[in-house]
């Protein structure tokens, strides 16, 4: 081996790039369920509905939360994987049909990137001898392995981390006393969403205080609507 490919070898950098897909879905889901989840049992729990209620509709946010995430997921993220399928099916009728017209294209887009013209129909030409589809899907259409679409892989994130998520607001309403379930439940829900979001944050590179408040903030508003909610109904009702 040369000195070239072992310093290649030695050097290795982390990105963030492949983490993109399930780290969206795990992160989604899990804000999904303690949100949304916390926020039903805070409602009901204002509308004086007692206990039993509170725990059933809070089990019954968490399993149709995280079906309806897995669903959703699923589908939407297979839409993508549909649209690059389709792509990368076309670029591969195009080089069967007309290889010479595409290895222009591509020299093309590396010259539009810095590369002098022969340099870039050197490059393409090499990279499209070693794998001209991969070059293609990379260059031309920004498809990745890192980056490309994995619908099972979205949907399980979001499903399990939606549950898990949700299951938390639900043992501190079943742990706690009746007469403080909202105040509990909220205090725990919004500490779990500022950690998870400077966590998701701190994963992605971000800033870790934006990543904590923006979530924090969004997470306290739907809780209070819907506390308000729960006592202006359950007045009304009583």
């Amino acid at each position: 081996m040369s000195d070239f490919n072992k310093r290649i070898g030695r050097h290795r950098e982390r990105h963030k790039t492949d983490r993109v897909g399930w780290l969206r879905a795990a992160v989604l889901g899990a804000n999904d369920g303690i949100v949304s989840t916390a926020s039903l049992i805070v409602g009901v729990a204002a509308s004086e509905s007692g206990r039993s209620a509170v725990l059933i509709a809070g089990l019954a946010g968490l399993v149709a939360g995280a079906m309806s995430m897995a669903a959703g997921e699923y589908v939407s993220v297979h839409s993508q994987a549909d649209a690059e399928k389709a792509d990368l099916d076309r670029e591969r009728r195009e080089l069967a049909a007309d290889h010479e017209g595409e290895h222009m294209e591509l020299a093309g887009i590396y010259v539009k990137r810095g590369l002098d013209p022969h340099l870039a129909s050197e490059v393409a030409t090499q990279l499209m001898e070693h794998d001209a589809l991969g070059a293609h899907a990379r260059d031309e259409l920004g498809i990745t392995t890192e980056t490309s679409a994995q619908p099972l892989q979205a949907a399980a994130f979001s499903a399990v981390s939606f549950a898990i998520g949700a299951g938390i607001p639900l043992a501190a309403a079943a742990l706690v006393p009746a007469n403080l379930t909202v105040p509990v439940v909220m205090v725990v829900s919004l500490l779990l969403l500022a950690f998870l979001g400077g966590l998701a944050a701190r994963a992605g590179g971000a800033s870790i205080i934006v990543g904590t408040g923006r979530v924090t903030f969004w997470g306290l508003i739907a809780m209070t609507m819907t506390l308000l909610i729960g006592y202006l109904f359950g007045t009304t009702v009583g």
